[in-house]
């Protein structure tokens, strides 16, 4: 059985974590395959949205934990080279891809987020949690610091205050915390975070997309430029937005009080 699937439904792309009997929880295989599965989602043209979720009733539960067990039973005897040098490489170009991608990435998540579950949720654009979510940055509760971006997105969905009280005390927090920190779009009821999620991404679909990619690529630089590189970054893509015909429609549309129709 596949780690990670990805399916296809129209313009939408779903990237799911196939490991329901363990939570979801990462190996060295769903590393890989999560590398993969991002890679081929960010270049598939045909693809205007992505959901990422979890098979079964969790999103990701963190580290495959019996996954880990073996690898300090194997560095008892081998030392450091019974450790895995790619698992990082795959999981951070996951990341990467992720958010570099030219089209909206939404999380759907239910059940446990936690550990790299939650700096995948952190890394989407847009998170659709169900009401039963329990969430945990959990590294320090096996020893470790954080990785897939954790210490770069939490602080910016939450503070930094925030940011340091979760990451050092490795407390769990619900669906309705997250949401009022700021690391949440939506709550929903668990039946219904699908058919929310897919809403949302068929809306996302039928926007302008050329816009929706320079706004999406303007939003993540931000924290990384001055106000005034940023500002002149804002005019450079409205001004190409002009030349497109989307812009036009859209603006024709506004003006006839009528729903605009973008292109595909």
């Amino acid at each position: 059985m596949d780690s990670v699937l990805i399916e296809r439904k129209g313009p939408v792309g779903y990237l799911i974590m196939n490991r329901p009997a363990v939570l979801n929880v990462l190996d060295n295989d769903m590393a890989l395959n999560l590398k993969v599965a991002a890679s081929e989602l960010k270049a598939d043209a045909s693809i205007k949205c992505v959901v990422v979720m979890g098979a079964g009733d969790h999103f990701m539960a963190g580290g495959d934990i019996g996954y880990f067990k073996k690898l300090v039973d194997q560095f008892a005897v081998e030392g450091g080279e019974a450790y895995p040098k790619d698992i990082f490489d795959n999981v951070h170009s996951a990341i990467r891809d992720i958010v570099s991608m030219d089209k909206p990435v939404i999380a759907c998540t239910k059940g446990a987020v936690a550990g790299f579950g939650l700096s995948l949720m952190l890394a989407c654009d847009l998170v659709v949690a169900a009401d039963d979510c329990v969430f945990s940055v959990a590294y320090c509760k096996i020893g470790t610091t954080p990785d897939g971006g954790m210490t770069y997105f939490l602080p910016r969905a939450v503070g930094q205050k925030k940011a340091m009280e979760l990451m050092l005390t490795g407390d769990r927090f619900s669906s309705v915390q997250a949401f009022e920190w700021g690391m949440l779009n939506r709550v929903v009821p668990c039946a219904d975070a699908l058919d929310v999620t897919e809403q949302l991404a068929q809306k996302l679909c039928a926007g302008p997309t050329q816009v929706l990619q320079r706004s999406k690529r303007l939003l993540n630089q931000t924290f990384d430029v001055s106000l005034d590189e940023q500002l002149d970054q804002e005019a450079k893509n409205f001004q190409q937005c002009m030349l497109e015909k989307d812009f036009t429609e859209g603006v024709t549309a506004f003006y006839e009080k009528r729903k605009a129709e973008f292109d595909a």
